[in-house]
This record gives C-alpha cells, sequence and structure tokens, in this order.
C-alpha cells in the first residue's frame, strides 16, 4: 500500500514540476477529482437563482477541480503551497484566478466575498508539522478563523478530507467549531472499503443546518448518519457552536467559590455586612482590564 503523500514530504517539495504533471496527465485521477468535486458542490446547496457564486478552492492544485466549478458557471478562486502545482494551472489555461499560498497561515481575502469553499484531499495536510515552528492546533486555529471571516453571511464550506485517524478527524471538527461554524461530518458509502469518501460540510452566520446533508449509500440511495459509523463503530456526529461552559477554576490556595460562599455566610451569621453572592462571587479577575 502506498504511503499517504502528507506523510512523505511537505505538499510543496511533494508536488513537484514532476509529480505535479504526473498527477494532472492521470485519466483516473482526473476522472476522481471531478466526481469529488461535484460533490462538494452538491453539499454547498447554492441557490439555484442563475447568478454565478464567487467560490474559493483550497488546494486548488493544477486547476482539475476548478474545471468543474467553471462547468458549472461560476467564478472561483484557487489556493495552493505548490508553485508546480500553480504553474501547470496557468499553462492548462484555468478559468479562476490562482493564489499561491499556505492555508495554515490564514486565508488574505476580504471579509464577506466568497459564496462557498470546497476542498479535495487539501485540509488534513494542516494536522503534520512539516517544520519545527508548524503546530497543527495553531495552523488549523489560523485557518478556520480566516476562512470563517470570509465567507459571506450564511454560506457553506465543503472540505473532502482524508483523515488518518478519528483523532485527526476530531482535531480538525473541533478546530471548526471554535471559530464559530457549525456542521460535521458527511460519509458517502460508509459500508464501502474502496468508495468511502468523507466530507466536512460546514456553515457560517444565520444560515444552521437544522440537519446535515446525507451521505450516498452502494445503491446510489441517501443513507443517514445514524446508518454510518467510523472505524471504531461511533456514529458520525453533527456538531454546533454551543460550547460548554468553563468549570470554575480554583486559585492556588484551593480556595474557590464554594469556600468564599461558606466564609461570607459565616460573616452573615455574626452579623456582619456581607455583599450578596453573584455570579463573580469567586471569579478570577483578569490582569487588566
Amino acid at each position: 500500500m502506498a504511503s499517504r503523500p502528507e506523510l512523505v514530504a511537505p505538499p510543496e517539495i511533494f508536488y513537484d514540476d514532476a509529480e505535479a504533471r504526473k498527477y494532472t496527465s492521470s485519466s483516473r485521477i482526473v476522472e476522481i477529482q471531478a466526481s469529488l468535486s461535484e460533490r462538494a458542490l452538491e453539499l454547498l446547496d447554492l441557490p439555484n437563482d442563475g447568478i454565478p457564486k464567487l467560490l474559493l478552492d483550497i488546494g486548488c492544485g493544477s486547476g482539475l477541480s476548478g474545471e468543474t466549478l467553471s462547468e458549472n458557471g461560476h467564478h472561483w478562486i484557487g489556493l495552493d503551497i505548490s508553485p508546480s502545482m500553480l504553474n501547470v494551472a496557468v499553462e492548462r489555461e484555468v478559468e479562476g484566478d490562482l493564489l499561491l499560498g499556505d492555508m495554515g497561515q490564514g486565508l488574505g481575502l476580504r471579509p464577506g466575498v466568497i459564496d462557498g469553499v470546497i476542498s479535495i484531499s487539501a485540509v488534513q495536510w494542516l494536522c503534520n508539522a512539516d517544520k519545527s515552528a508548524h503546530n497543527p492546533i495553531l495552523r488549523l486555529k489560523a485557518f478556520f478563523n480566516s476562512l470563517y471571516r470570509c465567507l459571506a453571511n450564511g454560506a457553506r464550506a465543503a472540505f473532502q478530507i482524508y483523515p488518518e485517524n478519528i483523532n485527526q478527524r476530531e482535531l480538525i471538527l473541533k478546530a471548526a467549531m471554535r471559530a464559530g461554524f457549525a456542521g460535521g461530518i458527511v460519509v458517502d458509502y460508509p459500508h464501502s472499503t474502496k468508495k468511502r469518501k468523507e466530507f466536512l460540510v460546514l456553515t457560517c452566520g444565520q444560515r444552521a443546518i437544522t440537519s446535515m446533508p446525507e451521505g450516498k449509500d452502494d445503491d446510489e440511495e441517501s443513507c443517514s448518519d445514524d446508518d454510518s459509523e467510523d472505524e471504531e463503530n461511533q456514529t458520525v456526529r453533527v456538531s454546533d457552536r454551543h460550547r460548554p461552559q468553563k468549570k470554575q477554576r480554583k486559585n492556588k490556595s484551593g480556595k474557590g467559590r464554594e469556600w468564599i460562599k461558606r466564609k461570607k455566610e459565616q460573616m452573615r451569621r455574626r452579623g456582619n455586612d456581607v455583599p450578596r453572592d453573584t455570579k463573580y462571587t469567586g471569579r478570577k479577575r483578569k490582569d487588566r482590564f
């Protein structure tokens, strides 16, 4: 079994001139890219109003997925970290605008200008520390925070991902939720080893996902999340932006909220004038306001 590309070398090194041309000239890869791009576009659930949308393709490579966007009448911007891949895209005269950049450093796009985002087999690269200065958690945070800012209100993002394990899937999903997105994982063909595909579907703003899109099954019909399970038989779940409350911290001496409330009650029984308890009782103040 071939090694995962992200385990071999950083993307800008792995996809050199030879690999970029080999990748783009493979009829099998071209067919797979077109199929995955169509599915990602379907999951965006764009309004059918006949108005072209401005879409962002993260990890656009040589523009294979961008061609699907153009064929569907949309304008698009492609971002990739590999100069060789973008050079091939220029040679192929793709219709989109191309940007050379590292998504782990954030997206330098104006706020609210993007109507939708797709990405094919790219986001999981952020889970690897290719350099000593790379921190996967911080890079995912920079990516999703900047992505949330550049999306229009109610826009969706659909990322086809290949997480190496459950921990990577959770790492990516949690980073997206912390950035303010709502959404979850959609699994196509969950019972097939070869055809199984995972999509991270996110939405921002007021257009909350009341129900997640359904994954496809082997009979080409939709299958609900209740029917699809991951490698450890855990049901694929939907996450939202409701964050659990932080636990009450105790100070260094161990005198937390309960201790303070007991001392105040003792003072009241002695007849002393004690301020009433509030939600701020026992809460540690910040170093500065």
